[in-house]
């Protein structure tokens, strides 16, 4: 059974900007609303003592997801450099392509754990 393609990526908040990564993500959501017509969900999270945030978004298929890849690598601004250190840890519901595993590798790093449950047993989502 075919499921959306969901990812999650963990971010380390740099010292002391977790309020300038919250005054952020307002720009930032819209930017991909704005470039990525075919994203079902964007959402960020803060950890509880306000050293992480994560990243959940939901695809409906894998060419979304690697469209918002390539929207990252063409059009972003980079601003979240300035607010986080980077990527902790990554986690891959569906099967990923090879072309997102390289692209991942390259924006996160080779050292960043990457854990992939790529066989969708059932679910829905419901949309407005």
């Amino acid at each position: 059974m075919s499921g959306p393609f969901i990812f999650i990526a963990t971010n380390k908040v740099r010292e002391g900007k977790l309020e300038d990564e919250k005054n952020r993500v307002p720009g930032w959501v819209q930017f991909i609303h704005d470039n990525e017509p075919r994203t079902i969900g964007f959402h960020e999270y803060r950890s509880a003592d306000g050293t992480e945030v994560e990243y959940i978004q939901i695809h409906p298929d894998t060419d979304s997801f690697e469209h918002h890849m390539r929207v990252l690598a063409e059009k972003s601004d980079l601003s979240y450099q300035a607010t986080l250190e980077g990527t902790t840890d990554i986690r891959i519901y569906g099967q990923p392509t090879e072309a997102i595993l390289e692209m991942l590798k390259e924006a996160a790093g080779a050292g960043v754990p990457v854990t992939i449950l790529p066989e969708h047993f059932g679910g829905f989502t419901r949309t407005a």
